[in-house]
């Protein structure tokens, strides 16, 4: 994969699991002959296409550009997302983290100390 084209076309091929061009245009909001051109290396993607792939499919935006890295985001960058996400789909997570943050210093040191006892050992 020589080109920011190439990639593209990877990400909507192989881990989108060959969604088509138009239903991959329709996600980032672009046409499907946008996205032909640009996998073909007629257009470049511009900064806002490239942000929304990234953005949308969790994609690191160096590999992107440059073909440098994983093409995957590491999943620790969407903490904020995982967040949001227990916010509004898990309320008893929600609940405990709630809980947790608003305990002492040294009641969340017990806290972890109590959960490295039973979970991690």
């Amino acid at each position: 994969m020589n080109t920011i084209g190439d990639r593209i076309k990877y990400v909507r091929k192989e881990i989108l699991k060959n969604k088509s061009q138009k239903d991959f245009g329709d996600m980032i909001g672009l046409k499907a002959n946008s996205v032909s051109c640009i996998e073909t290396g007629t257009n470049n993607p511009t900064e806002q296409t490239i942000k929304a792939i990234c953005r949308e499919f969790s994609i690191n935006e160096t590999w992107l550009r440059t073909g440098e890295g994983n093409s995957e985001k590491d999943k620790d960058i969407d903490f904020g997302k995982i967040c949001a996400d227990i916010g509004i789909n898990d309320s008893k997570a929600r609940e405990g983290i709630e809980k947790y943050y608003k305990l002492s210093p040294e009641d969340k040191e017990l806290w972890w100390k109590f959960i490295e006892k039973f979970i991690f050992n």
